[in-house]
């Protein structure tokens, strides 16, 4: 993010404008929606400029600026539509240390106007880092048309409740008024009385499966946790992009676990889910599905010791999200009438499994964290009489931007896994299809 959006208070605060020409009236139209002091500086104004300064609008001086004119000034614009004079009010702003923004040179600007939706006082800001003004344009264009005028109406009489507002509780109870207010259509009057005399609500632990990597993949309700969490509890195989979906005032903690690493002990997260479900609303993120390989059962058996309410919301498992990867089904007609999903290691080492079963002809098996025990598993199939060949695809990152597919099969399977850094799923007795993988090889090319 190269441009970091602000709203600034403009309240008796000047704002300088050098030109008065076309160029500069776009702009003023804008700046006219606030409530600073314009200053312009032109030798040849715009009749609509003289306009709106015969009308008190802005004040306008028939000449150049000048570094003197710069005093208490908070923003520039450089917009006499001249390259040469716009650089010149630039260098006097670096001077006076004011931002400047010079009209059409980017790099020459300390900051960009974005395109906006006025429902005074509610304003949305669309910034492309000035890159595709079209395209902000756009989008202004769909928000006007799904905000109600009647918008800025419903803000201000908001504005006018907050003093009663901030005797409730912080934290849930004034966020669950406020929206009550905002999207109930309920007479706030008695939604304040309502919320004076609420008793406090206890806590509530949401276990929310995150899905492999994808935020597209979330489910509606998973987004509606998240935007509704106190406190974010969630594992390192999260997505940043998933974790953007959260409130921004709910706290992020992250309980990671590593492979052979450094790891938060599960007797430690637990406590932590006692002590933040208490009193808080937390969602637990845990990557892919919760029921699979997540721990669900030894953290709700700590809520269920303590007295905490919990609920789950299932989410898509790193291995239906690989299985797509390949362009295939984990079950067909005459090969294969079941799926076992299996771990590569537990808590007491390498995991054994049925390997007899897992050996014999067109089984499948989706082997989630099997980097590391692949010479173990493909030793144990092979003594129970799997054949060498028999494919095994190496699904990593699934569904995420950078998903790489690996066609490999048991002989290969530890070579083929010695550049694998990401979180793989291994796809035993299913070989991608063509199209996956000329999809994948045209991804690497990129």
């Amino acid at each position: 993010m190269r441009h970091f959006p602000i709203f600034l208070d403009t309240v008796d605060k000047t704002i300088v404008v050098a030109g008065a020409g076309e160029c500069a009236v776009a702009k003023l139209r804008l700046l006219l929606k606030t409530e600073a002091r314009i200053v312009v500086f032109d030798a040849d104004a715009e009749d609509q400029v003289r306009d709106w300064a015969a009308q008190g609008r802005v004040e306008l001086h028939l000449r150049d600026l000048v570094l003197a004119d710069l005093g208490g000034a908070i923003l520039v614009y450089a917009a006499y539509d001249d390259p040469e004079r716009d650089l010149g009010v630039q260098a006097l702003a670096r001077e006076a240390r004011v931002p400047a923004l010079v009209v059409d040179n980017l790099d020459a600007s300390d900051f960009i106007t974005p395109a906006i939706v006025d429902r005074d006082p509610v304003t949305v800001a669309i910034g492309t880092e000035g890159t595709a003004p079209v395209l902000a344009r756009a989008i202004k264009a769909g928000i006007e048309a799904r905000l109600p005028v009647g918008l800025g109406a419903l803000a201000r009489r908001a504005k006018a409740l907050r003093p009663a507002a901030e005797a409730l509780p912080k934290g849930r109870a004034r966020r669950d008024f406020w929206t009550r207010f905002f999207f109930g259509g309920e007479d706030a009057e008695v939604l304040l009385e309502q919320a004076k005399s609420q008793e406090a609500q206890p806590g509530h632990v949401h276990f929310v499966g995150a899905g492999p990597g994808d935020p597209e993949l979330l489910t509606l309700r998973a987004r509606k946790m998240l935007h509704e969490a106190d406190v974010v509890v969630y594992d390192r195989l999260v997505s940043p992009e998933i974790l953007e979906l959260a409130r921004r005032e709910a706290r992020l903690i992250e309980v990671g676990k590593t492979g052979f690493g450094p790891s938060w002990k599960q007797e430690d997260i637990n406590v932590l889910l006692v002590e933040e479900g208490r009193n808080n609303r937390v969602v637990r993120l845990k990557s892919g599905d919760p029921g699979v390989f997540g721990r669900l059962d030894e953290e709700v058996e700590a809520l269920d010791a303590a007295g905490v309410a919990y609920d789950v919301t299932p989410g898509i498992t790193a291995a239906s999200a690989a299985v797509a990867g390949l362009g295939l089904s984990f079950t067909r007609r005459g090969r294969n009438s079941g799926l076992r999903i299996i771990t590569g290691h537990d808590t007491k080492g390498f995991a054994e499994q049925d390997w007899r079963e897992l050996a014999r002809p067109g089984a499948v098996a989706a082997i989630y964290m099997g980097k590391k025990a692949a010479r173990f598993v493909t030793g144990r199939l092979m003594m129970h009489g799997a054949a060498p060949d028999t494919p095994v695809s190496i699904v990593e990152n699934a569904s995420r931007a950078d998903q790489r597919i690996i066609a490999s099969d048991l002989v290969t399977l530890e070579r083929s896994l010695s550049d694998v850094a990401g979180p793989a799923v291994l796809l035993l007795g299913l070989a991608p299809r063509a199209a996956a993988q000329q999809a994948n090889q045209w991804q690497e090319a990129l």
